[in-house]
């Protein structure tokens, strides 16, 4: 079963069926403004953030997509990026940890069956949190290959078997959205709560950024999955044309734009509280040093840049989903899509590693002590960007235009 407490359970659950916080609102303002406090010293100290998460859900921020007759609060695409990027900016973990729930919400609002898209909605709406299985470390190629399976029983239902790793939120989350291998040449899913019997979710995760996503093992034992929890994706090296793997991988660049923005915050923050400067600086003060003043502006300069580009690129996912017909946007809307969410990676990741790093320069020495944790941005900002590495966005970004290839046709794209 989950690690998740039942006490973290009970709070998220409090204000369900209240209205959502909206885009640019005072309420959503004063949300991050909770969340940010002492965001730091629970990267330092590794304090769950289970507290924070369940703020989000009691505002309805997993709501903030959908349609406001539905209960939501009606973004379009460009101001939820805007909304992850300030959301990410007060805590990158937090934003991080909401990447597959807001995944499943884009699924629902495409959805063809009616039936299927009622309960997913229905599900977002009491303000419950979708977390994820797919990835494996396993022999396969990174994609759509699994060892997990999910197998039909002859009563009827389903059960699933296996293991997954990069299970990002789902310590989290109420439901996992967990995708296996159906027979031999299809691929299959199911939407399962967390704390069903034969689920464990192992708080895990060892890598050195992004600590507190629980991006760790989840592990399925015979789990019973109903026939309305069930979906078929059909075959893995066939997948049609979509916006959804441009979704995700924009949202990691969000989550680095809030990243830099919160570097260029603590950049600040640092030089306004500089006592003293070097013998040999041009001023004894670091407030007044024209050169710590230049790495300020740069840091602030390069945190301006990332935003613009990740909401050029939202504007690209946006009119790709508002070319969706009976579940299927126009393919060459989406691979539009894709291009620009490819090329966001690629250009942020060029600086963004490097701008995290420049706090160093503006604050000096005692910036680097273990008790001020600045080292988070550049190691959250790194492990960000690993999901999909930049090489091969740019080599296919080339291939497209020399060549005229398509993108490839899986989320990890």
């Amino acid at each position: 079963m989950s690690t998740q407490t039942d006490d973290h359970t009970a709070l998220a659950r409090e204000s369900a069926h209240t209205s959502p916080v909206k885009p640019g609102s005072p309420e959503l303002t004063a949300l991050l403004d909770r969340i940010s406090v002492d965001a730091d010293l629970r990267d330092r100290d590794r304090i769950a953030p289970f507290e924070q998460i369940a703020w989000a859900k009691q505002a309805g921020l997993g709501r903030l997509r959908v349609p406001t007759a539905e209960g939501g609060g009606d973004a379009s695409v460009r101001e939820f990026f805007a909304t992850l990027i300030a959301l990410a900016e007060a805590d990158s973990n937090v934003a991080h940890i909401l990447r597959t729930h807001f995944w499943f919400v884009e699924q629902q609002l495409v959805a063809v069956d009616p039936g299927a898209r009622a309960r997913g909605i229905r599900l977002i709406t009491d303000d419950k949190l979708v977390g994820n299985g797919f990835s494996e470390q396993s022999k396969h190629a990174v994609g759509l290959h699994f060892d997990t399976t999910i197998t039909a029983q002859p009563g009827g239902g389903y059960r699933l078997n296996g293991e997954k790793f990069y299970s990002t939120g789902t310590l989290y989350s109420d439901y996992t959205q967990i995708w296996a291998r159906s027979g031999d040449q299809r691929i299959a899913g199911a939407v399962v709560p967390v704390d069903r019997d034969g689920v464990t979710v192992e708080d895990d995760w060892d890598g050195f950024g992004q600590r507190l996503t629980a991006t760790g093992t989840t592990r399925l034992d015979d789990v019973e999955v109903s026939e309305d929890e069930f979906f078929d994706l059909g075959d893995p090296d066939d997948q049609p044309t979509g916006y959804m793997g441009a979704f995700l991988q924009l949202y990691l660049q969000a989550v680095t734009v809030g990243i830099l923005r919160s570097v260029r915050n603590d950049a600040v923050a640092l030089v306004q509280r500089r006592a003293r400067n070097f013998s040999h600086a041009a001023t004894g003060s670091a407030a007044e040093d024209r050169q710590v003043l230049q790495v300020v502006g740069e840091i602030s300069a390069d945190a301006f840049a990332a935003e613009a580009i990740v909401l050029a690129a939202a504007g690209a996912i946006q009119v790709a989903y508002d070319s969706v017909v009976d579940g299927a946007p126009d393919p060459a809307l989406a691979e539009a899509a894709q291009l620009a969410a490819a090329q966001a990676k690629v250009a942020i990741d060029r600086f963004s590693y490097a701008t995290a790093a420049k706090l160093f320069d503006v604050g000096g020495a005692s910036a680097t002590q273990k008790v001020h944790n600045l080292d988070r941005h550049w190691r959250n900002a790194r492990v960000a960007s690993t999901h999909n590495p930049t090489f091969l966005k740019a080599s296919a970004i080339g291939d497209h235009h020399v060549n005229g290839a398509s993108f490839p046709g899986n989320a990890y794209f």
